[in-house]
């Protein structure tokens, strides 16, 4: 399961990450959102070693969506050696999501 982080902790647990970092940003009242958890848990566990997958609550953590101008939830975003590479909106199927991440 994904780690849910808030803005205390977002630039350590995903900017000075020396792994990958795929950042959903999520509301707890999304459908699509729900959709998305089991496969992200799956892209998570199977790629462990190179790629960690986190949540951030768009309600609680506001700022944070804003600081990334974040205008919808699902919002998948793809992080880098600190710099976002790629993201995707919506309840997209899992190979998209594969394919943004090149695993």
């Amino acid at each position: 399961m994904a780690l849910r982080i808030n803005t205390e902790n977002f630039d350590k647990e995903v900017l000075q990450n020396d792994k990958a970092v795929l950042v959903e940003f999520y509301s707890d009242s999304c459908i699509s959102c729900k959709m998305l958890n089991p496969v992200l848990s799956q892209i998570e566990s199977e790629n462990s070693d190179l790629l960690k997958v986190v949540k951030v609550n768009v309600n609680f953590d506001i700022d944070l969506a804003e600081r990334f101008e974040v205008q919808a939830a699902p919002t998948l975003v793809y992080f880098e050696n600190g710099a976002e590479k790629a993201r995707l909106r919506g309840a997209v199927p899992k190979e998209k999501i594969e394919d943004l991440l090149s695993l």
